[in-house]
C-alpha cells in the first residue's frame, strides 16, 4: 500500500486514541480532495481490524489481515452510490443497518466505510442517525468528507470530527521534487490550483491536462498583449470549458496581486513572466471587471440548462475586448 509521509503523524494520533480507549465509534475524516485521507482510513480500517497488533502496527499476517489486503473482509463495509448514481440512497443504509446488528462474520469488529458522506440523500442520512446513536457492540463507522456543508449537522454532531489539513507547502513542493522533475514552480502552482492537496496536485502534474492548462495560460498572455480576446475562442471553446476558464481567471487575478504587490500569493508560479507583462496593460479595476464577467460566464455554463456554449463565450470575449479598448 502506497504511503504518505504526512499522514503519519495524524495515523499515530488517531489509533494512540483507540489504544487509550478514548476512541469514538463514529470518526468523521474532512479533508479537501487529494490530500490521503482514504488511505488514512484504510490504514485504520485495517489497523481496527488485525487480530494482533503491535502497538500502532498491523500483524500483516493474520486471517483479518490478508482479508484486507485481498478486499475482501465481509465485516469490513464500504458504502460507495450505486452504479450510475451520484447519491447514497436510503435503501443502502438500511441494508448496512441490517448487516451491522447481524453477528460479525470472523467473529472480531465490524467497521464501516462512507468515503464521501456528503454523498447521503437527506433520506439515507436520516435512516443512518439511530445507527449512530446507538451503534451495535464492537462497530465503528469511519466517514469521509470534503463538503461539510453537503452533511446533515445531526449527523456530523454524533462524529468525532478531524479536519486532515494539508501540509505545509515547503514540505509538499519537497515532496512533488521526488516524485517528479521539472520547474519547482510549476509544483508550486500545481498545489496551489489544488488547494494544497499534495497527491491532486502530483495527479495535476501528471495528466495531460497540464498540458492543456499551459496553452491556456500562455495563449491568454498573447491574446491580451495583441489586445485579440476573441483569439481565444478555440482554446476556450472544449467540454472543460468551465476548468479552461477558471485556470484562466486565475491568472487574472494573480495579474491584480502582482500589480497590488502581493507576489507571494500568485498562484501561477511558473507564468512570472506572463503575469507581470499583463500587468502593465490595464489597471486593477479594468482586470477584476474581466474577471467578474468570465466567473459569471463561467457560471451560467454551469448552470443554464441547454446553454449555447459558443454563444456565450464569443459574448464574454467581445465584452472583454471592449474593457481593454
Amino acid at each position: 500500500m502506497i504511503w504518505y509521509p504526512w499522514l503519519t503523524p495524524v495515523y499515530k494520533q488517531l489509533v494512540a486514541q483507540y489504544t487509550a480507549e478514548r476512541d469514538h465509534h463514529a470518526l468523521l475524516v474532512q479533508s479537501v480532495p487529494g490530500c490521503g485521507d482514504e488511505l488514512l482510513i484504510q490504514a485504520l480500517g485495517r489497523w481496527l481490524m488485525c487480530q494482533n497488533r503491535n502497538g500502532e502496527k498491523t500483524c500483516g499476517v493474520c486471517h483479518s489481515c490478508n482479508l484486507m489486503k485481498a478486499g475482501t473482509h465481509p465485516d469490513w463495509l464500504v458504502i460507495t452510490p450505486e452504479k450510475g448514481k451520484s447519491s447514497l440512497g436510503v435503501d443502502q443504509i438500511r441494508q448496512l443497518t441490517e448487516t451491522l446488528y447481524s453477528h460479525a462474520q470472523q467473529g472480531g469488529l465490524k467497521v464501516a466505510w462512507i468515503p464521501q458522506s456528503e454523498q447521503l440523500s437527506e433520506a439515507a442520512a436520516n435512516a443512518l442517525l439511530k445507527t449512530l446513536e446507538e451503534p451495535p457492540k464492537n462497530t465503528y463507522f469511519l466517514l469521509g468528507c470534503h463538503d461539510p456543508s453537503q452533511l446533515l449537522a445531526t449527523v456530523r454532531s454524533r462524529c468525532f470530527h478531524w479536519l486532515l489539513a494539508c501540509p505545509d507547502e515547503d514540505f509538499s513542493v519537497q515532496w512533488l521534487e521526488r516524485q517528479n522533475s521539472g520547474n519547482p514552480g510549476s509544483f508550486r502552482t500545481a498545489l496551489r490550483l489544488s488547494n494544497g492537496a499534495p497527491v491532486a496536485a502530483q495527479q495535476l502534474l501528471t495528466s495531460e491536462v497540464w498540458g492543456k492548462r499551459e496553452t491556456v495560460c500562455q495563449g491568454l498572455g498573447v491574446a491580451f498583449q495583441q489586445r485579440d480576446l476573441l483569439s481565444l475562442f478555440p482554446l476556450l471553446n472544449h467540454d472543460n470549458v468551465e476548468q479552461r476558464i477558471h485556470w484562466a481567471v486565475s491568472v487574472l487575478l494573480d495579474v491584480v496581486k502582482y500589480q497590488q504587490g502581493a507576489t507571494s500569493f500568485i498562484v501561477n508560479q511558473d507564468c512570472f513572466s506572463t503575469i507581470q507583462n499583463m500587468a502593465g496593460l490595464s489597471s486593477a479595476v479594468i482586470f477584476n471587471q474581466i474577471s467578474q464577467k468570465w466567473l459569471s460566464c463561467r457560471h451560467d455554463l454551469f448552470t443554464v440548462a441547454g446553454v449555447n456554449r459558443e454563444l456565450l463565450l464569443t459574448n464574454m470575449l467581445n465584452q472583454t475586448d471592449l474593457l481593454l479598448a
